[in-house]
């Protein structure tokens, strides 16, 4: 190779390598199926620490959150939100008893997140979360951000039931 060749390597637009798409870079504006329903992303909720993202899926007036939450492998569950209160991040009960259903505390972490669209929290900041499941498998989530609770109920989803129809 001519030494003008190398000259003219060193000085050329190289190609940026594309970034693998993945279901944790979906965002507002994006179409997914879930357990044979189509939803629009509207929202996304990212914590950064876990490899999580809580996207906020849009059907007609019907509004919904797909967790993904990739570990060994990747989690998928689907929640609907709740009405409910709590007083104090401070005396979130380990066991929690709601419609005949016994809840129990599996996991209790906190992290900052990043908020996009329209989501549970409209900014971004330091979240807590609470992650519950009953013994029939059934799942309850609590998130503190903000001074304010957001109560989820919901169920874990099969990675088959879940698949990107339009993506950015």
């Amino acid at each position: 190779m001519s030494v003008w060749k190398r000259v003219r390597n060193i000085f050329a637009k190289h190609e940026l390598p594309h970034e693998e798409s993945s279901l944790l870079t979906l965002g507002p504006g994006d179409v997914i199926e879930v357990s044979l329903e189509t939803y629009r992303v509207t929202g996304k909720t990212r914590n950064q620490n876990r490899n999580a993202v809580m996207l906020t899926l849009q059907d007609g007036g019907r509004v919904r959150y797909l967790l993904i939450e990739e570990r060994e492998r990747t989690i998928y569950q689907l929640y609907d939100v709740i009405d409910g209160r709590l007083d104090s991040p401070d005396e979130i009960p380990t066991t929690i008893e709601m419609d005949d259903c016994a809840y129990h505390l599996e996991e209790q972490f906190f992290g900052r997140v990043t908020a996009a669209g329209q989501t549970a929290f409209l900014t971004s900041g330091e979240q807590h979360v609470w992650q519950y499941q009953s013994d029939d498998r059934r799942l309850l989530r609590i998130e503190w951000q903000d001074g304010r609770f957001q109560l989820y109920e919901g169920e874990s989803i099969l990675p088959a039931d879940v698949q990107v129809l339009r993506g950015t």
